[in-house]
């Protein structure tokens, strides 16, 4: 990818109509959610008519039907990805073909040079993390990682870290505090992991350590939600300055499933919990829990991942540009109030009897 000229921001990239329902449905066929089937539907119509030639001899033409399925795949897009449910959102926000961190590393930023290890135990492949540029602004970058298949999956643990990942976290920004680099971290994952071995080590140490020194570096720090925000593991690495969240992430004390088992004691109430929790990026924005919401191209992140990584560095770039020109007890003082505001609610007034 070429990188832009002007090095102080990350250049959207142009949408493609037609082109970008071609290669929207190309990953539906293989990997389409429920509420997206009449999509597909008329998508295998469409591939239908392109397979018959025209018909010279016999005066028939496909031309124009082909552009009438074509403008109907277009405005059911834009009805239903412009009016998806709280659940629909967080199906969207683990879509298989969704852009991971390391898909984000490579489009958004450049001259990543990975880190590895905690020093203490072992190299957690559920994060990723080191230097990097964005636009022309160095620092360092941690993210969450999930694999695209088996081997993948196993190999980054689905995602969730353990605690020697959130050590490795913590010696990162700790190194970028020495250097004077802000910090970045990319959230994407279910929760830490809740194995045997993993409370062995502390899980639930490592994460309340992280959560106390993030609190005090000195250098700016910007989270952002990619994809799935799940609880402490989340949290772990989400302690900064500004939160931001794409539009179909979600950010969540409790996945719905988990929610719907203990409130309703039915995993099946899974898109009623959604709806309870407030978890989708709007509801976090009007709960004063994120900072900004980025926007993703219809149909999803998976639908254009350079598009949405070009949104996402350009807000970055503009956020850490305030941040930068703030001065630093300013921004710790602001960073702390922000989340011990958190969980504050206004009592009704008693009525008198």
């Amino acid at each position: 990818m070429k990188r832009p000229e002007n090095a102080n921001c990350v250049r959207p990239l142009p949408f493609s109509r037609l082109a970008g329902v071609s290669k929207f449905v190309a990953a539906a066929m293989k990997h389409y959610l429920e509420f997206e089937k009449p999509i597909v539907e008329l998508q295998k119509k469409l591939e239908e008519l392109k397979l018959h030639p025209e018909q010279h001899s016999l005066g028939i033409s496909w031309e124009e039907e082909i552009r009438l399925l074509e403008r109907k795949i277009e405005d059911a897009r834009r009805i239903i990805f412009t009016n998806l449910t709280p659940w629909q959102r967080v199906q969207l926000a683990r879509h298989p073909k969704r852009p991971y961190s390391l898909d984000y590393l490579r489009l958004a930023f450049s001259e990543f040079e990975e880190l590895h290890g905690d020093r203490m135990y072992s190299d957690d492949r559920a994060f990723v993390g080191g230097f990097a540029k964005l636009g022309d602004q160095k620092v360092v970058v941690i993210g969450t990682q999930k694999g695209r298949e088996t081997k993948e999956n196993i190999l980054r643990n689905f995602g969730s870290g353990h605690p020697e990942g959130y050590r490795k976290a913590l010696r990162l920004m700790k190194l970028a505090d020495k250097f004077g680099l802000p910090i970045i971290t990319l959230i994407d994952t279910a929760g830490a992991y809740p194995g045997v071995g993993s409370e062995e080590r502390h899980i639930g140490e490592a994460i309340a350590v992280n959560l106390r020194e993030m609190m005090l570096l000195e250098v700016p720090i910007i989270a952002a939600v990619i994809g799935e925000g799940g609880s402490g593991g989340a949290l772990g690495i989400g302690v900064a300055d500004r939160v931001l969240i794409l539009e179909n992430a979600y950010y969540s004390v409790i996945s719905p499933e988990g929610c719907a088992a203990i409130l309703w004691k039915d995993r099946s109430a899974s898109p009623k919990a959604a709806e309870a929790l407030k978890i989708t990026a709007n509801h976090l924005r009007e709960l004063k829990l994120v900072d900004d919401v980025v926007a993703e191209p219809l149909g999803g992140a998976h639908n254009d991942p350079a598009a949405t990584a070009a949104s996402l560095g350009s807000a970055l770039l503009r956020h850490l540009s305030e941040l930068q020109s703030a001065p630093t007890a300013d921004r710790l003082r602001a960073r702390y109030g922000k989340f011990r505001a958190f969980g504050h609610v206004r009592e009704p007034a008693a009525v008198a009897a």
